[in-house]
């Protein structure tokens, strides 16, 4: 029996959790870079901006993006198992899951090169 909505509705569902892994690490650049934002306030108005919050700020929003391209690996690694249990019939003709693992991966990459450079700033 061909049922191409099983796949379909799996394909979906790795966009849904790339499409959240990039909220995540967008709001964790955000985070990050609001502790640089207040200490620019606080320097302009002649405060002294507290280093905790600054620190704060920027270890949380690295901790965010990492783990939103964390989630984008795992949804990756578990789209892949879930393709490989399917019948040959059910896939589209002519599929190949490199794409679509290849695609969510270098989402992945970049997320992880932002927090590599985020913790080294």
């Amino acid at each position: 029996m061909n049922d191409p909505r099983v796949f379909f509705a799996a394909e979906r569902t790795l966009l849904a959790w790339v499409r959240t892994g990039i909220t995540v690490m967008a709001l964790g650049f955000v985070v990050e870079r609001f502790g640089l934002f207040v200490s620019l306030i606080a320097h302009s108005s002649g405060q002294v901006a507290p280093r905790l919050h600054s620190a704060a700020s920027s270890a949380i929003g690295t901790l965010l993006v990492a783990a939103g391209a964390a989630v984008i690996v795992f949804a990756s690694i578990q789209q892949a198992r879930f393709v490989r249990t399917l019948p040959v019939t059910d896939l589209p003709p002519s599929y190949r899951i490199g794409w679509a693992i290849a695609f969510s991966l270098s989402f992945a990459a970049l997320g992880g090169a932002l927090a590599i450079y985020l913790a080294l700033t």
